[in-house]
This record gives structure tokens, C-alpha cells and sequence, in this order.
């Protein structure tokens, strides 16, 4: 069986390598036998982390200085073209095309001839190659641009089966005019990588159940290490007006923030979950230099990261993490850490609220300094109760999980591969469950 795997892989985002990898360890689980393709943004950095042959996302380069101009004076059109001509032939002998997890159907920080005309493209060929297209535990929407929501929304309808990762994501495409009677809601696949091994804390017990770091067990007036997730973040339009303005302002806010929980005595880690994090982390740190004094540098410890992994392994260091990229937190709930989330989009806020902790999310351009300081001091003084309401939850996702891969294996992945059309499954091929509701947590 051949199966190309395909999105933002190899772009320096921990959340879709992550995403990656969890699709990757299932099928060498269930399919050893498959032979793996993924069509990806860096294909040499997933070729070398993964083991498995990659080729690039985009269409060929073009040639020669006329060529190149028309295709700038088109807006990148030719080459697409040549794309979907490339993807034709690549999808001879393909048995499936796997879209695993990430928010492959919004356009944040896209605009319509890049990611939305490439997914369509490769979905296009797939459909005309009658190759079935799976989209597993993916993300949908927002989609802000007529164009861009055109082109996303008909790379999903050509799919053979759909799951997203949350409400929003299902009732949005519902909105949108795909028939979603079929679909499926699923958590995030990145659940489903493994943990990191898990080490006692001060109390004897595996960080899974109580906070593993800092001096204090319990009660809000001891220091502790807490994870702060930063993040490169100038609204939801590349093209925003504002876009200056908003970076600035949570680049003042996080540098006061931190200085304020150093100030409590708090030890700080600071991660990020994309390679474009770096400048808001140089940018902090600048502004950091002069308003903390050198006792309180001591407890500022920065992390660079590469995969979730790494985002992991510090956060079973800590006892309480705030975070903004979803897949920092998804990391944080993994690990039953009590976290706060400066979310950017509705998915931190359902993420959350599947987890039972609606009343920790504020937005990342509206979060009020102060009241933050508040709500992390209310957290640490709850921290061990609700890191128990986290671990009732995390059961639940992985039993959601392992349901999920069953139901891929008996309709997408069987030994014997039957002759498959796109477009949606027929009853008779999968459980009888109403719209969506597969995995409500």
C-alpha cells in the first residue's frame, strides 16, 4: 500500500512535525507493510527526522527571467499550474492521501494563491486520480478571504473522510456548506505521541499527577517554575494594518508580566513552538535587559525547541504553564500541567474547555497584565486539584484516540485494499453514530 502524507511538514512549526509524527507511528503500527511519501515543505528536514522519503509541496521552479516574471506578475499562478500537473503524476499508484492534523483549513497568516491553492491543487489530483483523501483531527477555520475559503472548502468536500479536533472546526464547515452528516470530531492526533519518561517530584509522585517542579507542593505563596510559551504573534491577516502595533503591545505586556512573576520570585522558563518565535523571543529578552536585576536573571532560563518532544520535556518541568501556540498547549495538557492560555483563535478556547478549563483563556491581544498576574496566582493556589480534573480528561482523549485509529484501520487501511471512489463513506462503513458526536469529551 502507498500513502502520501501531506501539509506544513519541515517548516520549523513543533505542532505539525508533531502532528507528523503521530500519523507516522500509527500507520508503521497498523500498516508496517505501507510505503510512505510525504509531500511536505522542507523535504530534506523530514527525510532526515523521519526516515521516510519527502518531496516538495510547491510546483516546480521555473526557469528563466521571462518566466519568472510572469509567474510574479500572475501572483505565483503559473507555477501552480505546473504543480498540479506534478501532482497528477505523482498520484499514479498512490492508494491514499492522508492530511493528518494540524489547521490545514483556516487561512491565519495566509493569503489565497499560497497554502489554500496548494492544498487544492493536491487535492484536485488526488480526486482526479480517484486516490481517496482522508483529513484527520485537522482544524477549520477561520477562513477570512472569499478566495481562500472557496479553495479550502472544496478541498475538503472532494475528501473521503473528515474528523476534526474540535466543535468549532466541525460546525464551522457545517457553515460553510459541507455535508458534515459523516464527519467525525476526534481530539488533536498530537495526543497521541508518547510521553516523556516520567520522573517523581518532591511529593513521590509522577509529574502526571502533581506539579514536579519548584519548592512548594502546595498553597499560591511559594515560588515555582512556571512555563511561559511565547509567540511571534501580529494578528490573524499577513497583511494587517495593525499588524506593528499589535506585535508591539504583547511584546510590552509579556516583558512586564515576566518581570512581574520574576519579581514573586518565580523561576521562569521560556519556550517558544516555531522557528518565527525567535525574533519575539529576542525582542522580550531585549526588553528584559534593563528592568530585572541580576537575582531575577538567574531564574529566567530560555529554551530553544525543535520538536514537541523537546516542548515536553519542559513541561514536565514545571508546575503551571501559560501558553498561546495550541500545540504548546496541547503539550501542557498531555502532561496534566495546570496551564493559562493566551489563545489567538477559538481553538485554544474549545482545547481548553474540552479539558474543563474554560475560566483560564484570555486572548493574546486583549489579556489585561494585571488580571493575568491574578488568574496565575489563582491557578498555582488550585494547581493540585486541577491537575486532576486535566488527568479525568487526558483518559478520555486516549480512549477517543485508540477509537479513532480502529476506525481507520477497517475503513482506510485494510490488509486487502478494496477499489475506492472519493467522496463520502457509505453508511455501512462506519459505526452508526449522529453527526460529530463520535468523540465529544
Amino acid at each position: 500500500m502507498k500513502i502520501s502524507l501531506f501539509g506544513q511538514f519541515g517548516s520549523g512549526n513543533t505542532g505539525n512535525d508533531g502532528s507528523l509524527e503521530s500519523m507516522i507511528l500509527f500507520l508503521r503500527k497498523m500498516r508496517p507493510d505501507a510505503e510512505l511519501l510525504c509531500i511536505c515543505s522542507d523535504p530534506k528536514d523530514v527525510q532526515a527526522r523521519y526516515g521516510i522519503p519527502a518531496m516538495s509541496v510547491g510546483g516546480p521552479a521555473l526557469s528563466g527571467t521571462a518566466a519568472r516574471l510572469l509567474n510574479k506578475t500572475f501572483c505565483n499562478l503559473p507555477r501552480r499550474l505546473a504543480l498540479l500537473c506534478t501532482a497528477l503524476v505523482q498520484f499514479s499508484g498512490i492508494d491514499l492521501l492522508i492530511i493528518p492534523g494540524t489547521g490545514i483549513l483556516d487561512d491565519f497568516q495566509e493569503r489565497a494563491f499560497g497554502w489554500p491553492l496548494v492544498l487544492f491543487c493536491w487535492c484536485l489530483a488526488a480526486r482526479v486520480r480517484n486516490t481517496p483523501i482522508a483529513f484527520v483531527s485537522i482544524g477549520a477555520g477561520p477562513i477570512n478571504g472569499r478566495l481562500s475559503r472557496w479553495l479550502l472548502v472544496s478541498a475538503a468536500r472532494m475528501a473521503t473522510y473528515r474528523s476534526y479536533r474540535d466543535d468549532t472546526s466541525l460546525h464551522f464547515m457545517k457553515s460553510v456548506g459541507v455535508d458534515t452528516i459523516k464527519d467525525y470530531r476526534y481530539p488533536d492526533i498530537a495526543f497521541s505521541l508518547p510521553s516523556p519518561p516520567s520522573s517523581p517530584n518532591e511529593s513521590g509522585q509522577p509529574p502526571a499527577r502533581q506539579p514536579c517542579a519548584g519548592r512548594g507542593a502546595t498553597g499560591s505563596d511559594k515560588p515555582l517554575t512556571i512555563g511561559v510559551g511565547i509567540m511571534k504573534y501580529r494578528g490573524w491577516q499577513s497583511d494587517d494594518p495593525r499588524a506593528d502595533k499589535i506585535y508591539a503591545d504583547y511584546i510590552a505586556k509579556m516583558s512586564h508580566f515576566l518581570t512581574r512573576l520574576l519579581a514573586d520570585g518565580h523561576r521562569i522558563c521560556l519556550f517558544m513552538g516555531d522557528v518565527t518565535d525567535e525574533l519575539a523571543r529576542d525582542d522580550i529578552l531585549t526588553a528584559l535587559a534593563g528592568a530585572i536585576s541580576t537575582s531575577d536573571r538567574a531564574r529566567l532560563e530560555v529554551h530553544s525547541v525543535a520538536s514537541l518532544h523537546d516542548v515536553m520535556a519542559i513541561v514536565g518541568r514545571v508546575n503551571v504553564t501559560i501558553v498561546s501556540r495550541y500545540h504548546n498547549l496541547v503539550c501542557s495538557l498531555k502532561l496534566a500541567r495546570p496551564s493559562i492560555s493566551l489563545g489567538y483563535a477559538q481553538k485554544n478556547d474549545d482545547l481548553m474547555q474540552a479539558f474543563g478549563q474554560q475560566a483560564y483563556c484570555r486572548h493574546i491581544e486583549t489579556f489585561d497584565t494585571e488580571e493575568l498576574l491574578v488568574l496565575v496566582r489563582q491557578l498555582i493556589a488550585k494547581r493540585i486539584d486541577v491537575t486532576e480534573i486535566i488527568d479525568l480528561f487526558n483518559a478520555r482523549v486516549q480512549l477517543l484516540l485508540a477509537d479513532q485509529q480502529d476506525l481507520l484501520k477497517r475503513t482506510l487501511l485494510p490488509d486487502q485494499l478494496p477499489l475506492m471512489t472519493a467522496g463520502p463513506l457509505e453508511a455501512s462503513e462506519v459505526p452508526d453514530r449522529s453527526e460529530g458526536k463520535a468523540a465529544v469529551l
